[in-house]
């Protein structure tokens, strides 16, 4: 959930990364452990994408005055999280390397594969302070520090072709769910699609859960759940969320055809931008998106809001959910832990803030606001920050909060639900397997 996550199409790669040939040998590992690697090297793995353009001007920049040389590494997106996997716990492993923070990497804290942070922060206070607090502690587990932020932050938000919307008398994106249940009827009834949505990838339909769970239940259900108490899934607040996705779906606000749809190879941002649908829930990178192949319409059509709040129920209207931020985090035994702290420093740098923002992310450091001018599209960079900081709370990306093993189950569970092939108690059954 450019997604610098599993959520977008690999746009380009620095370098295509062969596990066991680029990467063994290389990164963590003490002296001992480490002795068959090369010196004067340290490790960087990243997701390949687009971004790794700023990435390649970061390490350029630090080998310039750095006499251990940081080596950049990339592997296709599709391939990310499942190589990454494999090679942690292997002589191959990185010294420092790309994450979504929470359950992407509690796995590797558990198996003791990862430096806390602690020590570098007490060195230079600014590898924590230089973040917005709701993002740097993503990646904090058990009150641990683990990771840095890179990239930019990626909130889920509603998206709306303007044109669209004034064609059927919507003239204000919906503030509440009775807003978006009447905006429904007015596009059904003129033949669109009201919501796009990509439902043969599976993740877009999450970001609906998501959502309805946090306006209904507040973030606290789901944070219990995670926490280890899967008995919330089957509580009255939980079967009043699912109810509204219910009537929701058996409105027809999605269509009949969304479980054929997908958002990764374009399909459903392309019914908005063609005039087919009046609204799309996604994560901020559907600008970027759609401004690839229809720059037009994000210029003069292109709307944006937050999710709507629903009247009664627990959850703060500025809640956000989405994927924080990206993060690096450390191997435990990197041979040169000091060249490692001060390349991270590079991560909340004029420089890196005003590279990130050029290319469409937008960074969550205490100065990005200073930049906003910069940005592509001001107004839109602008709004984002403002969402990110002065949401309540954040909640990561289901599928990014718990372990990779678990993504399987949650994506079928949501499909599933929104397909009517199961009920409420096979929603809450599937759910209550997951395991943090």
């Amino acid at each position: 959930m450019n997604k610098p996550s599993l959520r977008t199409p690999v746009l380009a790669a620095a370098s295509t990364l062969a596990l066991g040939l680029t990467l063994a040998g290389c990164g963590g590992g003490g002296e001992s452990a480490s002795s068959d690697r090369p010196e004067n090297e340290v490790h960087v793995l990243v997701y390949g994408d687009a971004s790794n353009d700023v990435e390649t001007a970061m390490v350029d920049r630090f080998n310039e005055t750095s006499d251990v040389k940081v080596v950049l590494d990339t592997i296709p997106g599709a391939d990310y999280q499942q190589k990454l996997q494999t090679v942690m716990s292997t002589d191959a492993a990185p010294d420092i390397f790309f994450n979504w923070g929470g359950g992407s990497i509690s796995n590797f804290v558990d198996a003791d594969l990862l430096m806390p942070l602690d020590d570098f922060i007490e060195e230079d206070p600014q590898l924590k302070d230089a973040f917005l607090p709701s993002v740097f502690d993503v990646a904090t587990v058990d009150g641990t520090p683990y990771g840095i932020p890179m990239r930019g932050t990626q909130p889920v938000m509603l998206f709306n072709n303007k044109e669209v919307l004034a064609s059927v008398g919507i003239t204000e994106s919906p503030k509440t769910w009775d807003d978006l249940l009447a905006a429904v009827d007015k596009l059904k009834a003129a033949g669109k699609t009201p919501i796009a949505l990509g439902g043969g990838d599976e993740w877009p339909t999450q970001m609906w859960f998501s959502y309805v769970y946090d306006r209904v239940a507040g973030p606290e259900l789901f944070q219990t759940a995670l926490d280890g108490d899967t008995s919330v899934w089957d509580s009255e607040e939980s079967r009043e969320a699912l109810g509204k996705l219910r009537d929701l779906v058996d409105s027809g606000a999605f269509g009949t055809n969304f479980q054929s749809v997908k958002f990764t190879d374009g399909g459903s941002p392309a019914l908005l931008a063609g005039g087919q649908a009046g609204f799309e829930l996604m994560g901020s990178w559907e600008y970027s998106t759609i401004r690839d192949t229809n720059p037009d319409f994000v210029a003069t059509n292109l709307g944006w809001s937050t999710f709507p709040a629903i009247g009664g129920g627990k959850g703060d209207a500025a809640n956000l959910v989405g994927n924080t931020n990206n993060y690096y985090s450390v191997l435990k035994d990197t041979r040169y832990p000091d060249t490692v702290r001060d390349f991270l420093k590079l991560m909340y740098s004029d420089e890196f803030v005003q590279a990130q923002m050029a290319t469409g992310n937008l960074p969550t450091t205490t100065s990005t606001e200073q930049f906003l001018d910069q940005a592509t599209n001001p107004e839109y960079a602008r709004y984002q920050f403002e969402l990110v900081q002065d949401a309540p709370n954040f909640q990561l990306s289901w599928d990014q909060a718990y372990p990779p093993a678990a993504t399987p189950t949650i994506h079928s569970a949501v499909a599933d639900f929104f397909a009517g092939s199961i009920d409420e108690d096979g929603f809450i059954s599937a759910m209550q397997s997951l395991k943090k």
